[in-house]
């Protein structure tokens, strides 16, 4: 394989997939291929600990014989026929599954738009490596930082190609670059670290590595010598790559499975106020240079942008071909292939931001936690309880005071969702684009 992946080979594997499962008595099938190359780079304290590069292929071939359904995986294509048939024979004997199947013909997409996401740029390992390298040495020159966590730089091209037997056949590319590095502050025990990243589709887009390394060591030198609070009722403040994390469990509280298995607190909250009403999400598969941008979904239809959340009040559920049929709904373009099969799933979530920056939120409320670091994973998707280790800054009179470590944020998601205020600094770079996020009076776990 070279670096330009060859689509046109996949297109006509995977169509010898499906002809070949539907000469062995498939009802229906499709056949997904995915392929990519990558190359990373990492360095620690200025050598080269690893150049790494990858690249591979993979098919997966869905075939469907009456209500019963089966998935076979292949790194290689020699011979469809006897996947085909193996395939075959296992629907055969599978379970039952009434709600399986492909999407209805009329949903398929019979054009597919032009996306940007494809940057033709091919950089070296030296490249790479060269990246990765300023950006640390940028982050060893901020004062206070005594050593380096590491830095990585990388890049990967992929391609996904998708055939069904009714009709459909689709691919597209995309790239991605990235770039990150960890400093460390302090000495001894007192050591504190963090770090700072970038991913971006469009080299021209990423940051330079001089500013990823300099984020990186600012943020760790403002994390030494942190204290601890007492537990306490007070005012939060997510900044926004914290803030993700809250948009990202609304996003699995509406995913078409959980809601069809009842597995979800919002089960029942289609069509009222989950949010504040000044809260708008969107979920946009176009979204220009996105990081989950794409032309169709993993069915081959069409993926309308959605407001998930229009004025607070949710608006629709993630669905696929399968969870739309259980919950006698229509789908709505969000299928992902997942082993072969499909799962619902959102594309390129973004909360929009509010009016006001994070600064004249802490003025307002005066005193509370900034909150630059979760820790955990403490989120019952059934209750919405919410339970999650923390760090950041104190704040007094609006003004930081000091780091902060070792807090417990707890409260409940839903009453959680309802008191969430936006910050106006979006920050629109990753697939759930979020700004900062204040939420008033949660209870806080310490001394």
């Amino acid at each position: 394989m070279s670096d330009q992946l060859d689509q046109s080979k996949l297109e006509n594997q995977a169509a010898l997939l499906v002809e070949a499962a539907t000469r062995a008595g498939a009802d229906a099938c499709d056949a997904v291929a995915v392929t990519g190359v990558s190359i990373g780079s990492s360095i620690r304290n200025g050598k080269v600990e690893e150049t790494e590069r990858s690249e591979g292929e993979d098919f997966s071939l869905r075939v469907f014989v009456g209500n019963r359904t089966a998935v076979v995986s292949a790194n290689q294509i020699s011979d469809p026929d006897t996947l085909a048939q193996r395939a075959v024979a296992m629907a055969r004997v599978a379970p039952e599954d009434r709600f399986a199947g492909l999407a209805d013909s009329h949903r398929l997409l019979h054009e597919i738009p032009t996306l940007e996401l494809l940057d033709d740029t091919r950089p070296t390992a030296q490249q790479l490596t060269d990246m990765a390298m300023a950006a640390e040495e940028a982050g060893l020159q901020v004062e206070g930082v005594t050593k380096s966590g590491g830095a990585n730089a990388s890049w990967r091209v992929a391609g996904m190609v998708l055939a069904t037997s009714h009709g459909f056949t689709g691919s597209y590319q995309s790239s991605r670059f990235g770039l990150d590095m960890t400093a460390i502050a302090g000495d001894g025990t007192s050591m504190e670290r963090d770090y700072d990243f970038d991913y971006r589709t469009f080299l021209e887009d990423l940051d330079n590595p001089e500013a990823v390394g300099t984020r990186a060591g600012q943020r760790a030198v403002k994390r030494i010598n942190p204290e601890k609070i007492s537990t306490r009722t007070t005012n939060v403040v997510y900044e926004a790559r914290a803030a993700r994390s809250l948009v990202g469990h609304f996003v699995g509280a509406i995913n078409g499975a959980s809601i069809a298995r009842g597995t979800s607190f919002l089960k029942d909250a289609m069509d009222t106020q989950v949010f504040d009403p000044s809260i708008r999400i969107t979920d946009d598969p176009f979204k220009r240079r996105g990081a989950a941008t794409r032309p169709f979904d993993g069915e081959g239809t069409a993926s309308p942008v959605l407001d998930l959340i229009d004025q607070g009040r949710l608006t629709s559920w993630l669905l696929d071909g399968a969870t739309a049929r259980e919950l006698g709904l229509e789908p709505n373009g969000r299928a992902r292939r997942a082993g072969g099969g499909t799962s619902p799933g959102s594309t390129n979530l973004t909360m929009h931001p509010g009016e006001k920056t994070p600064e004249d939120m802490m003025a307002e409320v005066g005193t509370g936690l900034l909150v630059t670091d979760l820790i955990g994973h403490g989120v019952n998707g059934v209750t919405g309880d919410y339970s999650r280790g923390a760090s950041g800054f104190w704040f007094e009179n609006g003004e930081i005071v000091g780091p902060v470590s070792e807090i417990t944020i707890a409260g409940n998601l839903k009453d959680m969702f309802a008191r969430m205020v936006p910050a106006n600094d979006l920050d629109a770079r990753y697939s759930v684009a979020t700004p900062s996020i204040l939420i008033e009076g949660l209870t806080l776990a310490g001394n």
